[in-house]
């Protein structure tokens, strides 16, 4: 929501004047403290359930930060952060500030202050023994998360802002326009992003597509990629069909039943993708371990002659990095990017078109005065 508050909804409003961009802002902003506060609630809830005795222990949960060990500062720096960028992009929830000059510098800070907070989740927490895969790992991660929290909380935002009361009615069309066509970018570089390092992920941990069906952590991981999938078909419709139209009839200059058809069914299809973000996000933790290893571990038991317990049973070693790999995967890349580039493209030449066969023409000359004013 930070991210959106200043890459999109931000520099559309402010093309309104300052009131669009206090109350735009304070929207985002005070939506944006109160999940922050929630993350660090629900973060230290989960360090205080981590333990094998069972029950909550809040205590000791705290004190396991920055406790000397390696995840003990992962996990203090988490919560570390998620309350400074609270506090940070708190200021921006009242009108009065939401508008001044340290606006786009709190953003900006609470941006970074949320990103390192997510980062740290998927940072390693012991001294790595290949540091080129890791890193590379780490990356790939990286992309995957900052590429999700500002897809999908950007969709929650403009649900958000969709709600009556952010945007006065009669510039909501001067809003929108422009809001959705700076968002759309951003989520194209977002879904490029969390495609390029899901394939890489898939790579890492599935042998083959009867893996999705074989073993749990493919069955969770094929719910994720439909899941993603509707939300990429919405998305295309959203890009290619849904706001060109919407562009067209602003530039019409009416107030046909159209028109109010589309305004209308933006804010549900945009409430559609948050709620299938949401459920995104509840079945990713459900994703552990290794479809390889599973299937792996499963062969084995299966013709063992004595029973192995689950920690006893062999893993296979992580995959190795062929030179074969490494053009597979720069062809991905370069194709999908030039996918998202074109589709992007397409798109704005279609807005236009439409936004140019919609708009009135001149009026026809009828008496002198009409020419010479031609």
């Amino acid at each position: 929501m930070t991210a959106l508050a200043l890459m999109a909804a931000g520099p559309a409003a402010r093309r309104i004047g300052a009131d669009a961009l206090a109350a735009v802002t304070a929207r985002l902003a005070r939506a944006a403290v109160v999940l922050a506060v929630l993350a660090f609630a629900a973060v230290l809830t989960d360090l205080a359930h981590s333990g094998d005795s069972g029950g909550y222990h809040y205590k000791a949960a705290w004190n396991a930060l920055y406790d000397g060990t390696n995840a003990g500062r992962l996990s203090g720096l988490e919560v570390t952060m998620l309350l400074v960028g609270a506090a940070l992009i708190a200021p921006l929830a009242f009108r009065g500030a939401a508008n001044g000059r340290a606006r786009k510098g709190l953003l900006t800070a609470g941006l970074g202050a949320g990103m390192i907070a997510l980062g740290t989740t998927r940072f390693p927490d012991a001294m790595p023994e290949e540091w080129g895969h890791t890193i590379f790992e780490t990356a790939m991660w990286m992309l995957h998360l900052f590429g999700g929290a500002i897809w999908l909380g950007g969709l929650a935002g403009l649900a958000l802002l969709a709600v009556p009361g952010a945007v006065p009615s009669a510039e909501r069309s001067a809003f929108w326009s422009p809001a959705i066509r700076r968002f759309s970018a951003a989520a194209m570089s977002c879904v490029t992003a969390i495609t390029l390092s899901g394939l890489f992920l898939y790579w890492e941990h599935v042998d083959g597509p009867s893996q999705l069906f074989t073993t749990m952590y493919g069955r969770v991981l094929g719910v994720k990629i439909l899941i993603f999938g509707t939300l990429l078909l919405l998305g295309v419709f959203n890009q290619f069909w849904l706001h060109p139209r919407i562009d067209a009839l602003r530039a019409a200059g009416d107030e046909r039943p159209l028109r109010t058809i589309l305004v209308r069914q933006f804010p549900a299809v945009v409430t559609v993708e948050t709620l299938l973000g949401m459920s995104l996000l509840f079945v990713a933790p459900f994703l552990h371990g290794s479809a390889r290893n599973q299937a792996f571990q499963a062969e084995t038991a299966k013709h063992s002659a004595i029973a192995i317990s689950p920690e006893d049973l062999p893993r296979l070693p992580d995959k190795v990095v062929s030179a074969s790999t490494w053009v597979l995967g720069s062809t991905e890349t370069i194709a999908l990017i030039a996918l998202m580039i074109g589709g992007y493209w397409f798109s704005g030449v279609l807005a236009r078109r439409r936004t140019a066969a919609a708009a009135p023409g001149p009026k026809p000359a009828t008496a002198t005065g009409d020419l010479v004013e031609a």
